[in-house]
């Protein structure tokens, strides 16, 4: 199968460490079958090990840890159709392992640190995605996992937070300006205070103008939209569920955002969100409420970014079918 493909699909999936793309890529799985899909895992770039990293002085987010040219030549490789020999970066020994050989598949998806980096490397994407945490909710977030499941003391995940700002900033952040959609993640506006963040505001934020994407969007296209859905037809606990959608700019660019800020606390009234959402890209009626219904634990299955990752999902799966469809035939399912 491997050997005989018509089109490999590339997408790319970026982001910081701990910002839900394990989770996300669980999602897609559901979508395009394990199959028929193969991971890529960026980390196997690093050229420096973590002795030597440690040693220069430098972290896995600055561009010098890292072989661009061979991460460009590799996955131009696989989008061509052709085997290749790629590095294994160890995170347990933080060594770099022997190579393993990966054969191209229907969907590619290279996933980590810097998948729009590099210019080479993103203009093989077919699709693209920046999953981004606020400072607020990573730090929140990281010292809750780290002092109470690791027993690391409050001053010394602030200093880890704050070693790798600098290069998170100078390398990682400005990804987001070349990503088809970015995924936020922000303090809810709904409370004067929710210290542990357990409620979010989350942000789709859909470029316009990508060749084959349809943002999706609430009631009517074009408008600006505040809807909070609490009644009889979706249960609400305190503080609620706040929707919105309208049109923005970002990096320049003119977005369509949609927004979730608040939990929902029965998934399976999810279908009557569903309802009111268009250019979802689904199959069938209801089918993005079976896909949050189809894992309720996993994180962010109640808020809107379990929400936006199945919706992005779908516009991948979209991508791909358009991408692979015969001229004059319907894209086969995947």
């Amino acid at each position: 199968m491997t050997t005989q493909l018509d089109r490999v699909v590339l997408i790319g999936v970026a982001g910081d460490s701990g910002c839900g793309k394990s989770t996300f890529l669980r999602r897609l799985t559901d979508l395009f079958g394990e199959e028929f899909m193969t991971v890529i895992c960026l980390d196997d770039y690093h050229s420096l090990d973590r002795k030597q990293r440690k040693e220069q002085a430098i972290t896995a987010l600055n561009p010098k840890a890292n072989n661009f040219d061979l991460m460009y030549e590799q996955i131009k490789a696989l989008k061509e159709g052709q085997a290749i020999n790629k590095p294994i970066y160890n995170h347990e020994t933080g060594e770099i392992d022997p190579p393993e050989r990966v054969e191209p598949n229907k969907v590619i998806v290279i996933e980590g640190l810097h998948p729009l980096y590099d210019e080479r490397v993103r203009s093989l994407l077919d699709f693209s995605v920046y999953l981004d945490i606020s400072d607020e909710v990573k730090i929140n977030w990281k010292i809750q996992r780290d002092m109470a499941e690791r027993g690391h003391r409050y001053e010394d995940v602030l200093a880890a937070i704050n070693s790798r700002r600098p290069d998170f900033t100078a390398y990682i952040e400005p990804q987001k300006e070349f990503a088809d959609v970015v995924i936020q993640i922000l303090p809810t506006q709904l409370l004067k205070e929710d210290k542990e963040n357990k409620i979010l505001r989350v942000r789709l934020v859909q470029r316009d103008g990508v060749e084959g994407f349809e943002p999706v969007y609430l009631f009517d296209e074009g408008s600006t939209i505040d809807w909070r859905p609490c009644g009889r037809k979706l249960t609400c606990a305190y503080p609620g569920i706040k929707l919105f959608y309208g049109p923005d700019s970002y990096y320049g660019h003119d977005v369509s955002v949609l927004e979730v800020d608040g939990q929902f606390d029965n998934l399976e009234e999810m279908i009557y969100i569903e309802s009111h959402l268009s250019n979802t890209s689904t199959k069938f009626y209801g089918e993005m409420t079976e896909l949050m219904l189809k894992h309720p634990d996993y994180p962010g299955s109640n808020n809107g970014s379990g929400l936006f990752q199945v919706l992005v999902g779908l516009k991948m799966r979209s991508t791909y079918e358009r991408l692979t469809a015969k001229p004059g035939q319907v894209a086969a399912k995947v």
